[in-house]
């Protein structure tokens, strides 16, 4: 069996203009994560990433912390949803919460409604469909699994991962968002595959680099 390990990015910008780049304590999370990873052994075959900006720098702190190089494969199906537009879909007409955007508690509570709203099509001119979303997770889990490789990492966003996992026990659409609001920063997510197509899931949200030292510092969700 071969092992598909995926990371969710390290703390981004929550509140910043620019989202997509890593705060300083982000860049510390993932060459953390990447030399726990490598205590265990982690030598990746093929390394798979989403477009996002913070994917890309999150990979090169973790490939950091392993002591290696390697040239991803981007794609954009690991990306996040655009969740930033899809609260605004649900508001248009009227005005959500205050600071939604700016405030973790009010942004992830209406998050999490918004997301339910958008999986039963009730949200008018969302960013894409909730079906568009499911697809594209699907043909990035495709990718990742290398026929030829005994290990794949890949980085991705808590949506995308939360969906891999909803999907691979063959949960309700619901479970998608209570799994995603859980992901930790550099979160490592795992599946086993076959070479016949068979795929499982073997472990949700391992923080191999956080410890009772350094879990203050370290543990974000956001």
């Amino acid at each position: 069996m071969a092992e598909l390990i995926v990371i969710r990015h390290a703390q981004a910008s929550f509140g910043a203009a620019n989202y997509d780049q890593l705060s300083d304590l982000g860049h510390r999370q993932s060459r953390a994560l990447g030399k726990a990873l490598a205590a265990q052994g982690l030598r990746p075959d093929a390394v798979v990433i989403g477009s996002m900006t913070r994917h890309r720098e999150t990979l090169e702190g973790v490939l950091a912390g392993l002591g290696m190089t390697a040239a991803p494969e981007i794609h954009p199906g690991l990306n996040e949803f655009d969740f930033t537009a899809l609260l605004n879909a649900r508001f248009h007409d009227a005005p959500g919460p205050e600071n939604m955007h700016t405030d973790r508690k009010t942004h992830f509570r209406t998050l999490r409604e918004t997301v339910l709203a958008w999986q039963r099509d009730e949200i008018e001119n969302p960013p894409e469909s909730w079906g568009a979303f499911v697809a594209r997770v699907e043909e990035a889990r495709q990718t990742m699994l290398k026929p030829d490789a005994d290990q794949v990492l890949a980085v991705s966003s808590g949506g995308p991962i939360g969906q891999l996992v909803a999907a691979a026990l063959e949960t309700p659409p619901a479970r998608q968002i209570e799994l995603q609001l859980q992901t930790r920063n550099c979160g490592v997510t795992r599946f086993v595959y076959s070479r016949r197509g068979a795929f499982y899931f073997h472990g949700f949200n391992e923080t191999p680099h956080i410890n009772a030292a350094n879990a203050q510092e370290l543990l974000t969700y956001s």
